[in-house]
Parts: structure tokens; C-alpha cells; sequence
């Protein structure tokens, strides 16, 4: 599609001329006699590039840039002035200008100026649309849970978004802590900004340095240039320390520099270099157990555990499964192409009752492998993998989903409190409720309060 492009100059010889050069070109090009009429057009119609005189009644050329701004943000304009003045030009960049042509203007380097900023615009329109549809993608809505334990999670990621306060994401594998952390990032006002995954557990010890906070040349073997850090190239956006446990602790000291400071100093370098990234960092090991042996310094662990989420394991979270379920039938069904609509209540029981060692990941490579080969529009049990029908906590559940929700709910506390000796708080801080909800859910449920004489003895 051609690009679209509005000529504003008082001088009709010029405008018209230019007119007639951009349609040569194949570009769709409308004239305006002055910044009002161009404002007027401004308001009706789209264009990508504005090419506006800066001397002009009524309206000129800078008063129409400044009004523009906000009447089409993603217009680009081109000043033209026969005022030779580099402050003319500079006043006109500070106003969001992206390019300027002095008069008598040459056609050819006008068109070639404006072949190179239309395909910019192209790309930068492009990069906008791509941000704000992963920003939906990665939003809440891609997080899936209703249960109580996710509903907490969800009310943290709001709160938390909003700040600039460094995060410490804890779970288990396959729990979504990338998940949360770009939820964080791209509902916050960091989000038109750079996401930055790194994983400090996959990077060798002897690159890590180098990696996060880059080198200068000469400063060591192979080091033929200088190098940019990970945290210099996430500037102003969010960097993401996964595994940060296995960062060693010689980088630990470094890294409160960063949050200290909002400086640090490449390997080989002599000067401090600046950045403002926010740190959101994540685990599936106990740090504070490691600050206590010395494996991780307790300074740098209370700095990054400003906001604690921790995530519970698909286990904790039992109510999720049915939704999960749907989820994943319907993005695999849509991406294989198959009719597939569900599972039946058999096969919903036993996914309930299986012991999820690996998170929701496992749960999502389950349902695409039954996808695979399932024969029917329902999943049934046979479409499993062996190993699932044999490894489950109960295949005895009743045939309703609730009931069944229910039974296993029954089983799961009555094992935690037998778990910690029937200590009430133990068992509730375990199961990641307060002492009061498990009291009702004991009644709810029909617990014994009480342990068992035998259990007693």
C-alpha cells in the first residue's frame, strides 16, 4: 500500500511541484496552503508523513507540529525551511521532528530521505502493534487459575506492577515464573520498554561476568572489541534473573552494586557505568536457607525480596486443572487442526488425582500427546500415557467433578495435618491458607479436629 503524505507550504509553485514528483513515485500526495487547512486534514484523515513549511500564515510550521502530536501520534513530519538557521532545525527535532530539508529543496535527495524514513515509520509502526499485542498476550489473561491460591497471585502482580520495587519470584519448575515476571513488566509502566530473560544457571561461570556486565577491549583473551552488558542493553526496561541461586558469589557483590547504586563497572573497565532497569528476580531453591550456609549473601537477598510471590505447584492449586485442561485442548486443538472438545469424566478424575511433579508443563505436554492420539472428540483415558493411569493419589473419586474436587480436597488436608502431627498451623501456613480457612474447611469437610487416640499414643 502507498504511503500517504501531505505537503503544507504557502508557496503553490512548491507544493505543487512536490506534489507531482511524490506521485511519479507512487506515493498518494495531498497539498494544504497553510497549517490550518493541514490541521483541518489532520483531524479527518491518516497520513504518514507530513512535509510542512516552517514560515506560514495563520498557522505555522512548528505550531502545526506541536498541535499534530496529539491529533496523530504516528504521523512523521519532515520540516522545510529556507531559514538556514541550525537552531530552526534543532527546535524543530526537539518537537518531534524526524527529519529537515533547507530551501531551494533537491527532489532526489527529498526521495531518498523519505524512502528511508517511510520504511522506518513501517518498522517502528510494525515494532508499537507487536508490543501491544504481546502486552495483551502476556497480560493476566494468559496466566491461567480461578483457585484461591492463584486469585493471591493475581492481586500481588497488580499491586506490584505498578512500582519500580525489585521482585523475588519463588516456585518450582514449571510454576510460570517467567510467566509472572513478564505479567509484572508489561502491565507496569516499564512496558513499552525491553523484557530481558537471562538465565543465571545456564551461562558458564567464566562468560557470566562478561554477559551481564560486559568488557572492554584487551581485557582479556578474545576480547577484540568492547562488549555491552546485559544490564547497559536492558536500560530502562526489566531484567529477569532466573535461577539467581546459581549466580556466584562474586557477581552477588556486583549485582548490589546495581541495586545500590544503579551502577556497575564492565570487566576491564576503570568507570562506573549508569542503568535503570528493574530487577525482578526468581528461584526454585530455598535462598534464604543459602544466606544462612554462606552460599548467598544475606545482604543481596533481603535487596531483591523487597516483594515476595511465590507460586504454588499445580499439587497446591488442584482447582486449576479442569480450567488448565480446556486451555491447553483448546491451543493445541487449534494449532493440530483437530476436533477435540474435551475429556471425559473418567480421564478429568484421573489428572485430578496424579501426583503433577512437573508443574503445569507436565499437565500441557499430557494433554498435547493425548491430542496426538486421541480417536474421539473426547479424550478418554486410553489416549494417555501409561505412566499417568498407574501414578495417582486415588482412583476411587466420584463421577462429579465437584464431588470429586471435594473428595480430594478431604484427602489432601487430612494428609498435611497427619504431615505436621495435627499442629493446626503448621498444617494451614503449609497448605498456604490462614488458620481460620481450615478450620472451616475441617467442618466443611467433616475433619476431626482432634488426632486419633492411636495417633496420640
Amino acid at each position: 500500500m502507498s504511503a500517504r503524505i501531505l505537503i503544507v507550504d504557502d508557496e503553490k509553485a512548491i507544493r505543487e511541484s512536490l506534489q507531482i514528483v511524490l506521485k511519479d513515485e507512487g506515493y498518494k500526495a495531498e497539498t494544504a496552503a497553510d497549517g490550518e487547512e493541514a490541521l483541518e486534514k489532520l483531524k479527518t484523515e491518516n497520513y504518514d508523513v507530513v512535509l510542512t513549511d516552517i514560515k506560514m500564515p495563520k498557522i505555522d510550521g512548528m505550531e502545526l507540529l506541536r498541535k499534530a502530536g496529539h491529533l496523530s501520534p504516528d504521523t512523521f513530519f519532515i520540516i522545510m525551511t529556507a531559514y538556514a538557521s541550525v537552531n530552526t532545525a534543532i527546535e524543530a527535532l526537539r518537537e518531534g521532528a524526524y527529519d529537515y530539508f533547507i530551501k531551494p529543496i533537491e527532489f532526489d535527495d527529498v526521495l531518498l530521505r523519505l524512502k528511508r524514513l517511510i520504511s522506518y515509520r513501517k518498522l517502528a509502526v510494525e515494532n508499537k502493534s507487536l508490543r501491544q499485542r504481546l502486552s495483551a498476550e502476556i497480560g493476566f489473561q494468559n496466566i491461567i487459575g480461578q483457585s484461591e491460591p492463584m486469585k493471591r497471585i493475581f492481586d500481588l502482580i497488580s499491586r506490584v506492577a505498578q512500582t519500580n520495587s525489585n521482585v523475588l519470584v519463588i516456585g518450582k519448575s514449571g510454576t510460570g515464573k517467567e510467566l509472572v515476571a513478564k505479567a509484572i513488566h508489561y502491565n507496569g509502566p516499564r512496558k513499552e520498554q525491553m523484557f530481558l530473560p537471562v538465565n543465571c544457571g545456564a551461562i558458564s561461570e567464566n562468560l557470566i561476568e562478561s554477559e551481564l556486565f560486559g568488557h572492554k577491549k584487551g581485557a582479556f583473551t578474545g576480547a577484540t572489541e568492547d562488549k555491552m552488558g546485559l544490564f547497559k542493553v536492558a536500560d530502562g526496561g526489566t531484567i529477569f534473573l532466573d535461577e539467581i541461586g546459581d549466580l556466584p558469589l562474586n557477581l552477588q557483590v556486583k549485582l548490589l552494586r546495581v541495586l545500590e547504586d544503579r551502577q556497575f563497572i564492565p570487566v576491564g573497565g576503570t568507570r562506573p557505568v549508569s542503568t535503570n532497569v528493574r530487577i525482578i528476580a526468581a528461584t526454585n531453591q530455598n535462598l534464604y536457607e543459602k544466606t544462612k550456609t554462606g552460599e548467598f549473601r544475606e545482604d543481596l537477598y533481603y535487596r531483591l525480596n523487597v516483594v515476595e510471590i511465590k507460586l504454588p505447584s499445580l499439587n497446591e492449586k488442584r482447582d486449576d486443572i479442569p480450567v488448565l485442561v480446556n486451555h491447553f485442548i483448546e491451543k493445541f486443538r487449534v494449532e493440530m487442526g483437530r476436533k477435540i472438545v474435551g475429556v471425559d469424566n473418567e480421564t478429568m478424575r484421573l489428572l485430578m488425582g496424579h501426583d503433577w511433579r512437573g508443574g503445569v508443563r507436565e499437565l500441557e505436554n499430557v494433554i498435547e500427546r493425548a491430542i496426538i492420539f486421541a480417536r474421539e472428540e473426547i479424550i478418554n483415558v486410553h489416549d494417555l500415557s501409561d505412566y499417568l493411569k498407574g501414578n495417582t493419589f486415588n482412583d476411587n473419586f466420584p463421577d462429579s467433578l465437584k464431588d470429586a474436587l471435594k473428595t480430594f480436597e478431604r484427602e489432601h488436608i487430612i494428609k498435611t495435618i497427619r504431615k505436621y502431627d495435627y499442629d493446626k498451623e503448621e498444617a494451614a501456613k503449609s497448605l498456604n491458607i490462614g488458620l481460620s480457612s481450615l478450620y472451616r474447611k475441617m467442618e466443611e469437610l467433616n475433619i476431626p479436629t482432634k488426632a486419633p487416640k492411636e495417633a496420640m499414643e
